[in-house]
Formats: structure tokens, C-alpha cells, sequence
């Protein structure tokens, strides 16, 4: 019998920052603005753009997407993307700082067409660039790629690919939503390995609708025969804006995603077999083909305290140690850049603590913490201040400490998101996060 506590319930989610985004205020803006128009820390900086542009929303997608939009309105919003671009570039918080990370985010950003992206990145460059950024990321959805569109890519800059797999059973992606077909998948394959891109990656989902241990086991040999660089596997999660949830809150279903031992479960099988097959753990999430090729810049200098400018409706973002969000309602968006306006939606600064746990919850997501890193840079001691928690997760089989250092064993892994509550500060257990 499953118990509500092992019930994928509706409200689970995926942590990616600290504090809860439902902390976040448009009074905090003030903040926003006077770190915008400070010198900038001596950190990294980064870029990530929001395409939210989809051919269909998946069932359980919680992002700001469109699927209504015209080629008129692409153009619109391409436009005003452009602009926040030039505004962006003239902040004194850029500093003449290169950028060390660009990330193509949505939505899709592979559903505009070979055209408009070179549309796009020439408006963009008439203001900035990334030739020597680390990393260029660019998600795709496999249905919108074509061979020619990949070729643009390329000659774009762009060195990392991030295919949206998710499944390879076509029962399973359509119960789900996705807009491709296992078909797409193969077709663009061919393509990207043509193109010869530095590192590519495959997303894969734990728990869609209508999974089983059948299909997920033919899902991970497919993905072992295609051999990408990287393998990212996410546990399904049901945030309150999906459809999923929306139809279990309207009582119109019970929850049909797996519970979590069984997502932990499938999870653990794609790692035994995806390390068999030559891969190693980066992540709770990812494994790699060959650690001296592959790194992840947006995810390991995000996680250790770099800016990230963020342009496009919705986007989130993190300046000089202040965290904000872009307006995320089209209207409200392209209206203000039209203003001239960045378009500023709410913000929050941190105090310097929940800087420290925010690096301390997001690093342990990549299964090892060093506590030096954080007595250097915070002057805290990780493993005193929060004792308790430490050794709850270690009698739970979670986690090793061996002097500074703290690792998660398997098991551990497979819980990341759920053993990180417990180093939030009491007011932010209890609440919403999104």
C-alpha cells in the first residue's frame, strides 16, 4: 500500500534556489535595481535566454510557455528580447565582464526556425557575445529540429545540445503531451552527430503517466545505444500549475504518476546500467561519458554564487548576491520594452545565510560538499551549525562525512530533493515554494 508520504502528491517540487521563490516581492525590486547599477562582484557572469515558444504543453510542464503564437508574435517577441538585450548590455553591473555561460532555456528555443535564430543572435550580438563563453546550451524539443536548422546551431557557437527525449515509448509521450514521436528522436540523432557538437545530452523522465518497468528498461538500453555525453533523469514532480495537477485538484483524477520508490527505483536502474555502460555520476540527476570533456559551467558556477542575467518573459535571475524575476505575462513583458523598461517583475536580497544555504543545498545536489569551501568563503562551519541534520541523513544511510568532506551514497542521491528541507531556515519549511 502506497502512504501519502510516498504518493507523488500535487505540490512536489523540484528545488532549484534559495529562498523559496514565494518569497519573492515586487518591493524587493529596489534591491534589483541599485545591484544593477553597482560595479559587479568579482564572480562569473552568465546569460540565459527564455524561449517559451512550444508546439504543444506537456501535461506536466510547469515553465511560462505559449503554443498560440503566430509568426508575428514571434517576431514581436524576438524583438523585445533583442531590446532587453540592449539594456541589459549597458548595466554597470556588467562590468566589461565576458560571458562564462549562455543558456538557451524554455519553452523550446529549437522551435524557431533557422532563420529567426540568425535573426536573433545577430540582433544580439550587435550588443554582446559569447565567443569565449565556457558553455553555449540550447535546448531542444527533437520534432522541431531539422538538418539544416542543426547546421545553424553550430555556426551559432552553440557547443552543447540538450535534446528533450524524456521517453522512447510513444504510447508514454503521447499520454504525456510531448509534441515528438520516438521517430523524431532517431531522425534528429543522425543529424546532431553529423554536426560533431562538443557535448550532448538526453533528458529523461522518471515517472511520466503510463510508464512501466518494460518501457523504462528499453527507454535506458535506447539510451545507452545512442551513447550522448551526458544523461540527465529527472523524477517526475507535480508543481500546482500543470495540467496533471490541476485535473487531481479538480478531483477529475487521482494522481497517476508513480510513486517515489518506484521513481527511485527506475532511477537507480538507468544509473547501474549507464555506468556499466562507461558512465559516471555527476549529479543526483547526471551522468557523463567522459569527465575530462564534459562539464556543466551554467550548473557549476550557478550553484557557486555567479550572476546570471536573465532575459525573456518569466526568466529568473541572480545579481550582485540579488535575486529576481522578470514579469512573467506577455503583455506586461513586451509592454515595458517597448517603454524602454527592463522588464522587472519581483526580487529578493538574501542575507549572507541563506546565501550560504542556498550554495550548500544546491552543491550537495552534485553528491559531495567540501565544508572548507564554505569556512572560506562564508566563515561558517557547515558540519557544526547544522550537526543535527547532518547526522539524521547519515543513520538514514544518506550520506558519508569523511573529514570536510560530505558525500551522498546512492541512496542518497535518489532523495536529494527531499534531504534538503532540512537545512532551511524554520520559516521557509512550511511554506509554498513556487
Amino acid at each position: 500500500m502506497t502512504t501519502e508520504t510516498e504518493k507523488t502528491e500535487v505540490g512536489s517540487y523540484f528545488i532549484a534556489n534559495y529562498p523559496p521563490f514565494s518569497q519573492w516581492t515586487p518591493a524587493g525590486l529596489a534591491e534589483v535595481r541599485r545591484a544593477m547599477d553597482s560595479p559587479p562582484a568579482d564572480v562569473p557572469l552568465g546569460l540565459y535566454l527564455h524561449i517559451p515558444f512550444c508546439r504543444k504543453r506537456c501535461k506536466f510542464c510547469y515553465f511560462r510557455v505559449y503554443t498560440d503564437k503566430n509568426s508575428h508574435e514571434v517576431e514581436q517577441y524576438v524583438a523585445a528580447l533583442s531590446r532587453e538585450i540592449e539594456l541589459v548590455s549597458r548595466l554597470p553591473v556588467m562590468g566589461g565582464r565576458p560571458f562564462r555561460f549562455v543558456y538557451f532555456g524554455g519553452g523550446t528555443p529549437s522551435f524557431l526556425s533557422a532563420k529567426q535564430l540568425t535573426s536573433l543572435v545577430d540582433r544580439l550580438r550587435a550588443n554582446i557575445n559569447w565567443d569565449h563563453a565556457e558553455e553555449v546550451t540550447f535546448e531542444c524539443e527533437p520534432g522541431t529540429l531539422s538538418e539544416p536548422k542543426v547546421h545553424t546551431l553550430k555556426e551559432l557557437g552553440v557547443t552543447r545540445l540538450s535534446l528533450g527525449v524524456e521517453n522512447f515509448g510513444d504510447a508514454v509521450l503521447e499520454e504525456n503531451g510531448r509534441a515528438h514521436l520516438s521517430a523524431e528522436v532517431y531522425k534528429s540523432w543522425r543529424w546532431i552527430q553529423d554536426a560533431q557538437f562538443p557535448n550532448v545530452n538526453i533528458d529523461l523522465i522518471s515517472g511520466m503517466v503510463g510508464e512501466s518497468w518494460d518501457n523504462w528498461r528499453e527507454t535506458v538500453r535506447r539510451t545507452v545505444e545512442l551513447s550522448p555525453d551526458s544523461v540527465t533523469i529527472y523524477q517526475m514532480e507535480l508543481p500546482f500549475n500543470t495540467t496533471y495537477s490541476q485535473d487531481i485538484l479538480g478531483h477529475r483524477i487521482e494522481t497517476p504518476v508513480a510513486d517515489w520508490p518506484t521513481k527511485r527505483a527506475w532511477v537507480d536502474y538507468a544509473f547501474d546500467e549507464l555506468l556499466a555502460a562507461g558512465y559516471s555520476v555527476s549529479s543526483a540527476y547526471t551522468v557523463v561519458k567522459d569527465k575530462s570533456k564534459v562539464n556543466f559551467s551554467y550548473r557549476d558556477n550557478l550553484w557557486r554564487g555567479s550572476d546570471l542575467l536573465a532575459t525573456g518573459v518569466a526568466s529568473f535571475g541572480h545579481i550582485s548576491g540579488v535575486h529576481y524575476q522578470n514579469l512573467p505575462d506577455w503583455p506586461q513583458y513586451v509592454g515595458a520594452l517597448e517603454a524602454g523598461q527592463l522588464p522587472l517583475g519581483r526580487g529578493m536580497r538574501p542575507t549572507r545565510h541563506q546565501l550560504l544555504v542556498r550554495e550548500m543545498i544546491l552543491q550537495l545536489k552534485t553528491g559531495r560538499l567540501d565544508a572548507g569551501y564554505f569556512r572560506d568563503k562564508f566563515g561558517v562551519e557547515i558540519l557544526d551549525d547544522w550537526r543535527e541534520a547532518w547526522r539524521q541523513h547519515q543513520a538514514d544511510g544518506n550520506l558519508e562525512v569523511e573529514g570536510d568532506t560530505i558525500r551522498l551514497t546512492r541512496g542518497g542521491l535518489l532523495h536529494a530533493d527531499a534531504l534538503l528541507p532540512a537545512f532551511f531556515e524554520p520559516e521557509h519549511r512550511d511554506v509554498r515554494y513556487t
